[in-house]
Order: C-alpha cells, then sequence, then structure tokens
C-alpha cells in the first residue's frame, strides 16, 4: 500500500514537471527594454483611435477614431479634450488625419472630409462626388491648399485648390484594401483585404504594381523604412524587410517573440535604428539596431487594449493608439533608447 502510493506521487511529481516545462516552453524569452517611455493616456471614449496629428504649432494636435471620435490637445499630448462634429453621420469612422501648418484635413467612411485653416478652430465639410472609387482611407496634406487622399480600394487623389477639385493619379484601382501607407516621397504600399497580395505604386506610374506574398502566412501590414525599404507583418508575428541585394528582394523573415504571435499590428522608426511594433493584447516591441535584435516593453502588457498604430513625428515626439480610447504618449529622451 505504501509503495503504490509512493508510485502515485512519484507519476504526480513528473506530470507536474512536465507541465511546468510546457509553460515554460510557451514563455516569451525575449529581453526587457531598459525602461518604459511611455505614458498611458485614456481618452473618455469607447471607440478605437485611427491617426494623429499635429498642427505647425508643437502643442496642438488631433486624434480621430471611431463613432466620428475627435480629440484636441494644446499641451503637446498630455491632456485631450474632446470635441464633438454637427455631421449628417454621428457614427462614421475617421480613419486618417494630416496638417501642413494651419491647414489640416480629416477622411473617413462612409464618406467624409473635413477640412480646417486655422489649425481646427472651425472645420468644414466638403462634399465628395458619388461617383468616387471606395470610400476615403488617408489623407496626407501637402501644402497651401493641397492634399492627397486615397480611398479604401486603392485610388488616389490629388487637390490644389483646397478640396474644390479632385484630380486622379492612379488609372485603375486594384480592390478593396486592409491598409495603405504613404511614404515621405510620395510613394504608396497596400495590402489587399484577405492579406492574400501587395501592390505599390509610385508617382508617375499609371497603374498599382501588384506582388504576390511571399510566404503561406496572409499579410497584416506593410509600410516603408527609413531609407525607402519595405518592410512586412505578416500572421504569426512574423517580420521581414526587402532587402535590394536578395535575388528574392526580401531578407530571411524572422519572429521577434513567439507569445505574441497572434497579431502584429504596425511598425514604424522613431530614429534611423530604433524601432517600434505594435499588436494586440498590449503587445509593444522594440529595436535598437534596425530590426536584428528585439526586446518588449513589458510596461504595458497590462493594459487592456490592442495596439493599432504607432506614429513618430520626430525622435522626442510620438503616440500608440489603440482601441478603446487607448492612447500611449512617447516620453523619452530624443535620444536612442
Amino acid at each position: 500500500m505504501v509503495c503504490s502510493r509512493t508510485i502515485v506521487r512519484f507519476w504526480q511529481r513528473i506530470v507536474m514537471l512536465l507541465a511546468a516545462a510546457l509553460i515554460c516552453t510557451s514563455c516569451s524569452t525575449i529581453g526587457s527594454v531598459s525602461y518604459n517611455p511611455w505614458q498611458v493616456i485614456s481618452l473618455p471614449t469607447e471607440a478605437n483611435l485611427q491617426d494623429v496629428a499635429f498642427t505647425g504649432n508643437p502643442d496642438r494636435g488631433w486624434v480621430v477614431g471611431s463613432q466620428a471620435t475627435l480629440f484636441e490637445t494644446t499641451d503637446g499630448g498630455t491632456n485631450w479634450k474632446q470635441i464633438v462634429l454637427d455631421i449628417d453621420e454621428p457614427r462614421s469612422r475617421f480613419s486618417s488625419v494630416s496638417f501642413s501648418g494651419s491647414e489640416g484635413w480629416i477622411v473617413g467612411q462612409p464618406s467624409v472630409l473635413l477640412h480646417t485653416t486655422d489649425e481646427g478652430n472651425s472645420w468644414t465639410r466638403i462634399a465628395l462626388s458619388a461617383q468616387l472609387p471606395g470610400s476615403p482611407s488617408t489623407i496626407a496634406a501637402l501644402g497651401p491648399k493641397a492634399a492627397e487622399m486615397t480611398t479604401d480600394v486603392g485610388a488616389i487623389y490629388r487637390t490644389s485648390d483646397g478640396g474644390k477639385n479632385w484630380k486622379a493619379v492612379v488609372q485603375d484601382s486594384f480592390g478593396v484594401v486592409r491598409n495603405i501607407n504613404r511614404f515621405e516621397d510620395g510613394q504608396y504600399v497596400a495590402v489587399s483585404s484577405k492579406g492574400n497580395f501587395y501592390s505599390v505604386w509610385k508617382p508617375g506610374q499609371e497603374a498599382w504594381e501588384p506582388h504576390n506574398r511571399n510566404s503561406s502566412r496572409r499579410l497584416q501590414n506593410m509600410g516603408f523604412t527609413k531609407d525607402g525599404r519595405l518592410w512586412m507583418l505578416a500572421r504569426g508575428g512574423q517580420i521581414q524587410f526587402s532587402d535590394p541585394e536578395s535575388a528574392e528582394g526580401w531578407a530571411k523573415p524572422f519572429f521577434p517573440d513567439r507569445k505574441a504571435s497572434w497579431g502584429l499590428l504596425d511598425l514604424a522608426y522613431r530614429t534611423d535604428n530604433e524601432v517600434w511594433v505594435a499588436g494586440g493584447g498590449g503587445n509593444l516591441l522594440c529595436s535598437l539596431d534596425g530590426g536584428k535584435t528585439w526586446q518588449k516593453d513589458r510596461e504595458v502588457e497590462d493594459v487592456p487594449a490592442n495596439f493599432y498604430k504607432i506614429v513618430f513625428m520626430g525622435p522626442d515626439r510620438g503616440f500608440v493608439l489603440g482601441a478603446k480610447g487607448t492612447l500611449l504618449k512617447y516620453q523619452g529622451s530624443a535620444q536612442a533608447a
């Protein structure tokens, strides 16, 4: 009897050790950042935040989101005040905001275009043609009365008269996009709605250049590195950078953190070498060497929100936008972390 109990206890310990080993193999082995440079700001809204931009005044900025959400800051992004606009569709999704000096633009769905010339003290609704392919997706302020707008089917339009008239700069759209990103020289990269291919457009081209994804993993998001190469986020937490010196055009894919494999959603550069990646479940990763090695910011792991987008206006100013009014403000120095 005693022998049988000893055997039972022996096997219980074996099972416990195996369970502990299994748990440890699922634990994140990625290192931690030396300090957390992000201040967590919870805006009083259940909306998902989509974009942020500042006027020529570095203290005054705007955040937009779903449910026609609009917040204004006058102290550089520490405190925010909600602004309610009188528009016909109060459930509209504001998806993009951009400023050049005091002139700014907001676009959204189903068909929203707002314009200001006084830093947002007043906003004017501009009617869009019913023949516009798709709904407005992104907007980039280019200078006095000039802006470039994309739609969710890959159409690109440009105005030079304050939004009165828009000219198509690409002849054909390529289908519903998951996301679309613009480089400072005017290039665009867009991911298809199903994540099975991507397309690139450069100024002067008449049409998008389609490309099949280079693995079985569906694409989540794509954008541009500091030097104009492409980065790619795919399902399963995979990251990949384009490599002009490679015959395939892409460097080998890698997984910075297996524990975060269920969703990496955006990537942004703070400096030439410091890269941040945001994802679901409060995941925020950082590389200080251009993406070769990675660390994790564990101070924000308990934030109960997905992180959708990262925006840096410079090395000393940046924001992470998330679900349910979650906003992270960069509060580190302009030096590398």
